[in-house]
Protein backbone atom coordinates (compact mmCIF):
# COMPACT_ATOMS: atom_id res chain seq x y z
CA UNK A 1 0.00 0.00 0.00
CA UNK A 2 1.34 3.70 -1.06
CA UNK A 3 0.75 5.83 2.52
CA UNK A 4 1.59 9.07 2.15
CA UNK A 5 2.99 11.44 5.40
CA UNK A 6 0.87 14.23 4.29
CA UNK A 7 -2.41 13.67 2.61
CA UNK A 8 -3.49 15.09 -0.67
CA UNK A 9 -6.25 17.16 0.36
CA UNK A 10 -3.69 19.16 2.68
CA UNK A 11 -2.09 20.31 -0.90
CA UNK A 12 -5.30 21.09 -2.43
CA UNK A 13 -6.66 23.16 0.38
CA UNK A 14 -3.39 24.91 0.72
CA UNK A 15 -2.87 25.73 -2.92
CA UNK A 16 -6.61 27.06 -2.33
CA UNK A 17 -5.80 29.15 0.29
CA UNK A 18 -3.38 30.69 -1.31
CA UNK A 19 0.37 29.83 0.26
CA UNK A 20 1.55 27.58 -2.46
CA UNK A 21 0.92 27.48 -6.46
CA UNK A 22 -0.91 24.85 -7.19
CA UNK A 23 1.88 23.50 -9.69
CA UNK A 24 3.76 22.64 -6.54
CA UNK A 25 1.28 19.90 -5.41
CA UNK A 26 0.85 18.25 -8.78
CA UNK A 27 3.98 15.48 -8.23
CA UNK A 28 2.04 14.36 -5.03
CA UNK A 29 -0.59 13.89 -6.83
CA UNK A 30 0.69 12.53 -9.49
CA UNK A 31 2.52 10.04 -7.60
CA UNK A 32 -0.26 9.22 -5.62
CA UNK A 33 -2.45 8.66 -8.88
CA UNK A 34 0.16 6.17 -10.54
CA UNK A 35 1.14 4.55 -7.25
CA UNK A 36 -2.24 3.47 -6.46
CA UNK A 37 -2.83 0.41 -8.83
CA UNK A 38 0.36 -0.96 -7.38
CA UNK A 39 -0.41 -0.30 -3.55
CA UNK A 40 -3.83 -1.89 -4.13
CA UNK A 41 -2.02 -4.77 -5.86
CA UNK A 42 0.82 -5.72 -3.23
CA UNK A 43 -1.80 -5.62 -0.37
CA UNK A 44 -3.82 -7.68 -2.09
CA UNK A 45 -0.89 -9.80 -2.70
CA UNK A 46 0.48 -10.25 0.54
CA UNK A 47 -2.74 -10.43 2.06
CA UNK A 48 -4.41 -13.04 0.37
CA UNK A 49 -1.54 -14.72 -2.01
CA UNK A 50 0.65 -15.17 0.94
CA UNK A 51 3.43 -13.16 -0.84
CA UNK A 52 6.47 -11.43 0.75
CA UNK A 53 7.95 -7.88 -0.44
CA UNK A 54 10.90 -9.70 -1.71
CA UNK A 55 8.85 -12.01 -4.06
CA UNK A 56 7.15 -9.25 -5.60
CA UNK A 57 10.21 -6.48 -6.09
CA UNK A 58 13.53 -9.55 -5.87
CA UNK A 59 15.77 -10.27 -3.06
CA UNK A 60 19.04 -8.38 -2.08
CA UNK A 61 21.72 -9.14 -0.02
CA UNK A 62 22.14 -5.89 2.21
CA UNK A 63 19.47 -6.14 5.59
CA UNK A 64 19.54 -2.83 5.22
CA UNK A 65 20.46 0.05 3.09
CA UNK A 66 19.67 3.35 1.71
CA UNK A 67 19.52 4.65 -1.83
CA UNK A 68 19.88 7.71 -4.12
CA UNK A 69 16.94 8.61 -6.42
CA UNK A 70 18.61 11.43 -8.06
CA UNK A 71 15.73 13.56 -8.36
CA UNK A 72 13.90 10.97 -9.92
CA UNK A 73 10.42 9.56 -9.96
CA UNK A 74 8.53 6.24 -9.00
CA UNK A 75 10.36 4.60 -12.20
CA UNK A 76 14.10 5.24 -10.82
CA UNK A 77 13.38 3.73 -7.57
CA UNK A 78 14.84 2.65 -5.36
CA UNK A 79 18.01 4.46 -7.25
CA UNK A 80 21.97 4.28 -6.48
CA UNK A 81 22.74 2.57 -3.51
CA UNK A 82 24.84 4.82 -1.27
CA UNK A 83 24.96 3.27 2.31
CA UNK A 84 24.12 -0.52 3.30
CA UNK A 85 24.71 -1.92 6.85
CA UNK A 86 28.50 -1.83 7.47
CA UNK A 87 29.33 0.96 6.28
CA UNK A 88 30.71 4.10 7.78
CA UNK A 89 28.62 7.49 7.70
CA UNK A 90 27.92 9.04 4.00
CA UNK A 91 28.66 12.33 3.08
CA UNK A 92 24.90 13.11 2.57
CA UNK A 93 22.85 13.41 5.53
CA UNK A 94 19.82 12.72 4.13
CA UNK A 95 21.22 9.22 3.55
CA UNK A 96 22.50 9.13 7.33
CA UNK A 97 19.37 10.47 8.55
CA UNK A 98 17.10 7.62 6.37
CA UNK A 99 19.59 5.10 7.66
CA UNK A 100 19.75 5.49 11.55
CA UNK A 101 16.17 6.10 11.99
CA UNK A 102 15.59 3.34 9.92
CA UNK A 103 17.76 1.35 12.59
CA UNK A 104 16.18 2.94 15.60
CA UNK A 105 12.66 2.28 14.05
CA UNK A 106 14.21 -1.89 13.68
CA UNK A 107 15.93 -2.08 17.29
CA UNK A 108 12.36 -0.74 18.64
CA UNK A 109 10.40 -3.35 16.91
CA UNK A 110 12.62 -5.93 17.89
CA UNK A 111 13.57 -5.04 21.39
CA UNK A 112 10.21 -3.85 22.71
CA UNK A 113 7.76 -6.06 20.60
CA UNK A 114 9.92 -8.93 19.26
CA UNK A 115 9.06 -8.41 15.77
CA UNK A 116 12.04 -8.92 13.14
CA UNK A 117 11.70 -6.48 10.74
CA UNK A 118 8.14 -5.39 8.89
CA UNK A 119 7.22 -8.68 7.92
CA UNK A 120 8.56 -10.04 11.32
CA UNK A 121 10.60 -12.31 9.21
CA UNK A 122 13.72 -9.93 8.78
CA UNK A 123 12.53 -8.35 5.36
CA UNK A 124 15.41 -5.80 4.57
CA UNK A 125 14.54 -2.33 5.22
CA UNK A 126 15.03 -0.29 2.10
CA UNK A 127 14.69 3.79 2.55
CA UNK A 128 15.10 5.94 -0.77
CA UNK A 129 16.26 9.85 -0.67
CA UNK A 130 16.13 12.57 -2.86
CA UNK A 131 12.75 11.72 -4.68
CA UNK A 132 11.52 14.08 -7.05
CA UNK A 133 12.47 17.69 -6.99
CA UNK A 134 11.73 19.24 -3.78
CA UNK A 135 9.16 17.01 -3.16
CA UNK A 136 6.91 17.02 -0.35
CA UNK A 137 6.05 13.91 1.41
CA UNK A 138 7.42 10.83 2.24
CA UNK A 139 5.48 7.60 1.67
CA UNK A 140 5.57 4.02 1.87
CA UNK A 141 5.54 2.31 -1.32
CA UNK A 142 4.58 -1.34 -0.63
CA UNK A 143 8.17 -2.60 -0.28
CA UNK A 144 10.23 -0.18 1.15
CA UNK A 145 10.66 3.71 2.22
CA UNK A 146 10.56 7.04 0.10
CA UNK A 147 11.31 10.48 1.25
CA UNK A 148 10.72 13.84 -0.81
CA UNK A 149 13.87 16.88 -0.06
CA UNK A 150 10.43 19.04 0.98
CA UNK A 151 10.51 22.38 -0.92
CA UNK A 152 10.98 24.53 2.46
CA UNK A 153 7.32 25.83 1.53
CA UNK A 154 5.08 22.60 3.02
CA UNK A 155 7.93 20.90 4.55
CA UNK A 156 11.43 22.03 5.25
CA UNK A 157 14.68 20.83 3.02
CA UNK A 158 15.67 17.62 4.23
CA UNK A 159 13.20 17.64 7.48
CA UNK A 160 11.31 13.93 6.52
CA UNK A 161 14.11 11.72 6.39
CA UNK A 162 15.25 13.62 9.70
CA UNK A 163 12.37 13.35 11.59
CA UNK A 164 12.12 9.75 13.47
CA UNK A 165 8.35 10.12 13.85
CA UNK A 166 8.16 10.42 10.05
CA UNK A 167 10.34 7.28 9.09
CA UNK A 168 8.91 5.28 12.13
CA UNK A 169 5.26 6.22 10.62
CA UNK A 170 6.32 5.01 7.23
CA UNK A 171 7.59 1.56 8.44
CA UNK A 172 4.58 0.51 10.32
CA UNK A 173 3.07 1.18 7.63
CA UNK A 174 4.61 -1.82 6.47
CA UNK A 175 4.56 -3.67 9.62
CA UNK A 176 0.73 -3.13 8.89
CA UNK A 177 0.45 -4.76 5.19
CA UNK A 178 2.10 -7.35 6.76
CA UNK A 179 -0.46 -8.02 9.74
CA UNK A 180 -3.88 -6.74 9.62
CA UNK A 181 -3.73 -5.68 6.41
CA UNK A 182 -6.28 -2.58 7.25
CA UNK A 183 -7.37 -1.85 3.67
CA UNK A 184 -6.65 1.95 3.17
CA UNK A 185 -10.50 3.10 3.30
CA UNK A 186 -12.95 4.93 5.77
CA UNK A 187 -12.52 3.22 9.23
CA UNK A 188 -9.87 1.16 8.16
CA UNK A 189 -7.73 3.10 6.88
CA UNK A 190 -7.93 5.27 9.19
CA UNK A 191 -7.01 2.88 11.62
CA UNK A 192 -4.11 2.11 9.36
CA UNK A 193 -3.23 6.01 9.64
CA UNK A 194 -3.70 5.53 13.49
CA UNK A 195 -1.52 2.46 14.12
CA UNK A 196 1.65 4.61 11.76
CA UNK A 197 1.16 7.42 14.26
CA UNK A 198 0.57 5.26 17.56
CA UNK A 199 3.92 3.39 16.57
CA UNK A 200 5.82 6.51 15.47
CA UNK A 201 5.22 8.13 17.79
CA UNK A 202 6.59 5.29 20.09
CA UNK A 203 9.58 4.67 18.15
CA UNK A 204 10.00 8.32 19.02
CA UNK A 205 9.79 7.82 22.56
CA UNK A 206 11.48 5.29 23.08
CA UNK A 207 15.03 6.71 21.06
CA UNK A 208 15.08 9.95 23.94
CA UNK A 209 13.66 7.40 26.83
CA UNK A 210 10.58 9.98 27.41
CA UNK A 211 7.25 8.96 29.77
CA UNK A 212 4.09 9.37 28.34
CA UNK A 213 3.58 11.99 30.80
CA UNK A 214 7.06 13.59 29.14
CA UNK A 215 6.15 13.25 25.17
CA UNK A 216 5.11 15.80 22.91
CA UNK A 217 2.72 13.47 21.19
CA UNK A 218 3.46 14.94 18.02
CA UNK A 219 3.94 13.87 14.35
CA UNK A 220 6.83 16.09 12.35
CA UNK A 221 7.06 18.16 15.31
CA UNK A 222 9.32 21.39 13.93
CA UNK A 223 9.43 19.96 10.81
CA UNK A 224 6.59 21.88 8.78
CA UNK A 225 7.73 24.81 5.92
CA UNK A 226 6.92 28.31 5.78
CA UNK A 227 3.56 27.95 4.67
CA UNK A 228 2.24 24.95 6.44
CA UNK A 229 1.89 26.84 10.01
CA UNK A 230 1.85 25.35 12.96
CA UNK A 231 3.87 22.76 15.87
CA UNK A 232 3.53 19.44 13.82
CA UNK A 233 1.16 17.38 11.06
CA UNK A 234 -0.47 16.33 13.79
CA UNK A 235 -0.99 15.90 17.36
CA UNK A 236 -2.29 12.94 19.29
CA UNK A 237 -2.68 14.76 22.00
CA UNK A 238 -5.17 17.68 20.86
CA UNK A 239 -6.17 16.49 17.33
CA UNK A 240 -6.95 19.34 15.57
CA UNK A 241 -4.51 21.83 16.30
CA UNK A 242 -1.37 21.03 14.70
CA UNK A 243 -1.50 23.36 12.13
CA UNK A 244 -3.79 26.33 10.73
CA UNK A 245 -5.31 23.51 8.11
CA UNK A 246 -5.76 20.89 10.94
CA UNK A 247 -9.65 19.43 11.14
CA UNK A 248 -8.64 16.23 12.63
CA UNK A 249 -11.50 14.74 15.45
CA UNK A 250 -11.01 14.18 18.38
CA UNK A 251 -14.40 12.40 19.19
CA UNK A 252 -16.80 10.53 16.82
CA UNK A 253 -19.56 13.49 17.65
CA UNK A 254 -17.05 15.06 15.13
CA UNK A 255 -16.70 12.46 12.37
CA UNK A 256 -15.87 13.64 9.32
CA UNK A 257 -18.04 11.19 6.82
CA UNK A 258 -16.45 10.95 3.45
CA UNK A 259 -16.84 9.41 0.11
CA UNK A 260 -13.78 6.84 -0.89
CA UNK A 261 -14.44 7.76 -4.36
CA UNK A 262 -11.00 8.73 -5.72
CA UNK A 263 -11.12 12.34 -5.38
CA UNK A 264 -7.81 13.36 -3.69
CA UNK A 265 -10.31 15.72 -1.75
CA UNK A 266 -11.79 13.09 0.25
CA UNK A 267 -8.90 11.28 1.22
CA UNK A 268 -10.06 7.76 0.70
CA UNK A 269 -12.81 8.59 3.03
CA UNK A 270 -10.79 10.41 5.40
CA UNK A 271 -8.43 8.35 6.62
CA UNK A 272 -5.86 11.07 7.64
CA UNK A 273 -8.63 12.92 9.20
CA UNK A 274 -10.56 11.07 11.04
CA UNK A 275 -7.48 8.73 12.15
CA UNK A 276 -7.23 11.65 15.01
CA UNK A 277 -10.59 9.73 16.63
CA UNK A 278 -8.26 6.57 17.31
CA UNK A 279 -5.35 8.67 17.70
CA UNK A 280 -6.55 10.17 21.05
CA UNK A 281 -8.52 6.67 22.48
CA UNK A 282 -4.65 5.58 22.73
CA UNK A 283 -3.19 8.97 23.93
CA UNK A 284 -5.98 8.59 26.64
CA UNK A 285 -5.04 4.84 27.06
CA UNK A 286 -1.01 5.86 27.53
CA UNK A 287 -1.19 8.54 29.79
CA UNK A 288 -3.54 6.99 31.91
CA UNK A 289 -1.47 4.10 32.48
CA UNK A 290 1.48 6.01 32.81
CA UNK A 291 5.03 5.70 32.60
CA UNK A 292 6.53 4.30 29.48
CA UNK A 293 4.21 4.06 27.02
CA UNK A 294 5.69 1.57 24.98
CA UNK A 295 5.68 -0.79 27.59
CA UNK A 296 1.57 -1.54 28.00
CA UNK A 297 -0.59 0.55 25.83
CA UNK A 298 1.88 0.01 22.69
CA UNK A 299 2.15 -3.77 23.55
CA UNK A 300 -1.74 -3.91 23.84
CA UNK A 301 -2.29 -2.00 20.75
CA UNK A 302 0.23 -4.45 18.47
CA UNK A 303 -1.01 -7.52 19.77
CA UNK A 304 -4.73 -6.43 18.69
CA UNK A 305 -2.85 -5.47 15.18
CA UNK A 306 -1.03 -8.42 14.97
CA UNK A 307 -3.38 -11.01 16.51
CA UNK A 308 -6.60 -9.37 16.03
CA UNK A 309 -8.04 -6.91 13.81
CA UNK A 310 -9.10 -7.59 9.87
CA UNK A 311 -8.79 -5.89 6.80
CA UNK A 312 -12.10 -4.04 7.13
CA UNK A 313 -12.26 -3.17 10.97
CA UNK A 314 -13.59 -0.70 11.83
CA UNK A 315 -13.06 1.53 14.83
CA UNK A 316 -15.30 -0.34 17.32
CA UNK A 317 -13.33 -3.32 16.35
CA UNK A 318 -10.34 -1.80 17.44
CA UNK A 319 -11.89 -0.95 20.91
CA UNK A 320 -12.82 -4.41 21.39
CA UNK A 321 -9.56 -5.87 19.79
CA UNK A 322 -7.26 -3.52 21.96
CA UNK A 323 -9.44 -4.25 24.98
CA UNK A 324 -9.26 -7.82 24.79
CA UNK A 325 -5.83 -7.59 23.95
CA UNK A 326 -5.38 -5.83 27.11
CA UNK A 327 -7.39 -8.07 29.03
CA UNK A 328 -4.87 -10.76 27.66
CA UNK A 329 -1.55 -9.58 28.43
CA UNK A 330 -2.39 -6.73 31.53
CA UNK A 331 -5.78 -8.14 33.39
CA UNK A 332 -9.14 -6.48 34.12
CA UNK A 333 -7.65 -3.10 35.42
CA UNK A 334 -5.84 -2.05 32.30
CA UNK A 335 -8.95 -3.26 30.24
CA UNK A 336 -11.12 -1.34 31.86
CA UNK A 337 -8.83 1.71 31.24
CA UNK A 338 -8.63 1.00 27.50
CA UNK A 339 -11.99 0.49 27.26
CA UNK A 340 -13.24 3.96 29.13
CA UNK A 341 -10.18 5.52 26.71
CA UNK A 342 -12.41 4.53 23.59
CA UNK A 343 -15.37 5.34 25.45
CA UNK A 344 -14.13 8.61 26.06
CA UNK A 345 -13.48 9.72 22.51
CA UNK A 346 -17.25 7.93 21.52
CA UNK A 347 -16.38 4.77 20.64
CA UNK A 348 -18.11 1.68 22.05
CA UNK A 349 -16.94 -2.30 21.46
Amino acid sequence: MVCFILPAHLLIELAEAGNIDIRDAVPTLLASAALRTQRDTLTEAVQFLGLGADQLRGPASEFKAVHDVQGGDERNLPGVMRRKEGDGASSDPAVNDAFDNADQTYDFYRDVLGRHSVDGNGLRLVSSVHFGRGFDNAFWDGTQMVYGDGSGKVFQPGALSRDISVVGHEITHGVVQHTAGLRYRKQSGALNESMADVFGSLVKQHALGQSADQADWLIGAGILGTQLQGVALRSMKDPGTAHQLDRQPAHMRSYVDLPDDGNPRNDNGGVHINSGIPNKAFHLTATRLGGNAWEKAGKVWYDALATKLKVNSNFADAAAATTASAQALFGADVAGVVRASWNDVGVTA
